[in-house]
């Protein structure tokens, strides 16, 4: 597929990746290298390491200062050529390819966009990494709290009503920053959150980390770039095919952000050594899906996607999380009557060989990725009603995995965090004030952050805590 318009949506697509093509030609012609890494295109390491990765991969581990690939800060070369093709796929201004996740996405935003004490509106779901940029920044922040969908012991979407009141009463906000879709895939109407933040001239960014495969079918929501977003994160690596820690980074066609700004914030938290395997895989991640082998392994995401759901409807106990949300299909959230969600995951995983993303109170988070087959779905649909027959006492859930209290601010984020601290008992920390950032992850949700108060409600979600960092009296 050549660099075209996709006729069904209107999108640019292209198979290109000049980035890989820029390593296969690496890896064809070696030169002699006195230079990092020094394995030494995998003759200088381990040889059951060599084993197990393979030593073609090795061959291609460099980072970006040697042999005409190019760098990454500032961008040049193939790099440069391969985050232009993305940045018009994602219908973005400028995309970042970023090697550390998307935590340094997160961090790079709030970093070089936010200054001590703005005013930021933050929906409570956020990822921590959020919060790590806010306390590096010194930026205030107000939550807007999703809606919570208590019968699943998850958080929902957000509603463009309570975004709407919080700006009309504090004019002070200059940033909203969302996470859409949620963990598990509940989408919110990003196009009216969008036009309200016009409305009261507050920029947008929005974590879509969850949604990097929206941009490639018109089955599936539709990425925030098109809405107006100012900023957009894509976790490339969590369901698009790129390798372990490869995200991007965009900035929106008619975004307010400095562009300077942010490169020179991803510059400084960057690692100086990024990796050409992670950055190559970006491009050919972004290539494959909009090519036609690519458009077909999407597209039997979504089919198996739909198919489990359909046949979930059959399995007695099972529930299937869809009725009252608008959701991404190829995250499903399931709970079994009987059992909780950790126990599922248990079962699944120890009697029927079978790994889910998550567990939660409730239920379980599958993923319908773009390796998975039918006959895999098959298998666990079989599986799932093997459960549903059996006989088990639920047992009583001593510990939460989903934090689903109310903040009580009292403190800066910034100052609470370097404030003076003591480590107490767990128990013992309830009223007090938190000096540290304490989330569970996947899916990295705060339980707690610095400056809120530790209330009782928190002990059944520090299962794994025995103390507590807290503010000195």
């Amino acid at each position: 597929m050549a660099d075209n318009f996709n006729k069904t949506n209107k999108k640019f697509f292209s198979s290109r990746a000049p980035l890989v093509e820029a390593m296969e030609n690496y890896k064809k012609s070696p030169m002699i290298g006195f230079h990092i890494p020094g394995h030494t295109r995998g003759l200088g390491i381990n040889p059951r390491f060599v084993n197990l990765v393979g030593q073609d991969v090795l061959k291609i581990d460099t980072t970006d200062e040697f042999d005409n690939l190019g760098t990454l800060h500032p961008s040049s070369g193939a790099i440069k050529e391969a985050q232009e093709i993305a940045a018009k796929t994602y219908n973005a201004k400028k995309t970042f390819f970023v090697t550390s996740g998307s935590t340094i996405a997160n961090l790079a935003l709030a970093f070089g966009l936010t200054n001590p004490n703005d005013e930021v509106l933050i929906a409570r779901n956020c990822h921590r990494s959020v919060l790590t940029g806010l306390i590096i920044s010194g930026a205030k922040v107000n939550w807007v709290i999703p809606k919570k969908l208590n019968n699943w012991s998850i958080f929902g979407n957000i509603e463009v009503e309570d975004i709407e009141e919080k700006l009309r009463y504090n004019r002070n906000i200059k940033l909203l920053w969302l996470t859409n879709p949620t963990y598990e895939g509940v989408v919110s109407d990003i196009e009216k959150i969008s036009e309200v933040c016009k409305k009261y001239k507050v920029n947008l960014i929005v974590d879509e980390a969850h949604g990097s495969l929206w941009n490639y079918n018109d089955n599936l929501p539709k990425s925030a770039l098109f809405y107006g977003a100012d900023a957009v994160i894509h976790s490339i690596h969590k369901t698009a095919g790129a390798m372990t820690q490869a995200s991007m980074l965009h900035l929106g066609k008619n975004s307010n952000f400095d562009e300077i700004k942010v490169a020179h914030a991803l510059k400084l938290l960057h690692t100086t050594s990024p990796s050409l395997l992670l950055l190559a895989s970006l491009d050919a991640a972004r290539a494959n899906l909009s090519s036609e082998s690519g458009q077909k392994m999407l597209q039997n995401a979504i089919d198996n996607a739909l198919y489990f759901r359909k046949e979930a409807k059959n399995i007695e106990n099972l529930s299937v999380l869809e009725k009252g949300v608008n959701i991404d299909i190829t995250k499903i959230f399931i709970k079994m009557k009987h059992l909780g969600g950790v126990q599922l995951e248990y079962i699944l995983e120890h009697e029927f060989n079978i790994e889910v993303e998550s567990a939660s109170d409730e239920g379980v988070l599958i993923l319908s990725n773009l390796g998975n087959t039918k006959d895999e779905f098959d298998y666990l649909i079989n599986s799932l009603k093997k459960i549903s027959d059996m006989k088990f006492d639920k047992i009583e859930k001593k510990v939460k995995i989903m934090p689903l209290v109310d903040p009580e601010i009292v403190m800066n984020l910034r100052e609470a965090y370097f404030a003076p601290k003591e480590s107490v008992n767990k128990v013992d920390a309830i009223g007090r004030i938190s000096s540290e950032v304490i989330a569970l992850c996947p899916p990295g949700i705060s339980i707690l952050l610095p400056g809120e108060i530790i209330k009782k409600e928190h002990i059944p979600y520090l299962f794994n805590y025995e103390k507590i960092e807290v503010i000195k009296e």
